[in-house]
């Protein structure tokens, strides 16, 4: 059980709720995800989570008789990149960003990058 003085990190419950998504043979609802979750979670608690996400676009829902079941849009590193995407279109010169990225690669991820780049 998580006591009001052990508050999760921002996002950390964004990630838990991700993580039993990501491991779950089929799409979830509320229910479920709350039952799957560590400490005790209201199921009012979970239902905003989830919506949240999905207002965030990371999550994909259908109706499933009178609620929904949720999944995730994408696998983890489709995630990061989506995120990626959202930081560059959000920025007035996503050049200068890119360019910033860019030179803070350790060379390992230079040489992955430039493979990436040269491959068809």
């Amino acid at each position: 059980m998580t006591e009001p003085s052990e508050r999760r990190a921002s996002g950390a419950l964004e990630g838990e709720v991700m993580q039993a998504l990501q491991q779950a043979a089929e799409p979830l609802a509320a229910g479920d995800v709350q039952t799957r979750l560590s400490g005790d979670l209201s199921y009012s608690t979970v239902v905003t989570i989830l919506s949240r996400m999905y207002a965030k676009g990371l999550l994909k829902r259908k109706k499933a008789g009178r609620a929904f079941v949720y999944s995730p849009v994408s696998d983890q590193p489709g995630l990061a990149a989506l995120q990626m995407h959202r930081v560059m279109d959000s920025e007035p010169d996503s050049r200068a960003v890119l360019a910033r990225f860019v030179s803070s690669l350790s060379e390992q991820d230079e040489r992955i990058l430039r493979d990436l780049l040269q491959d068809p």
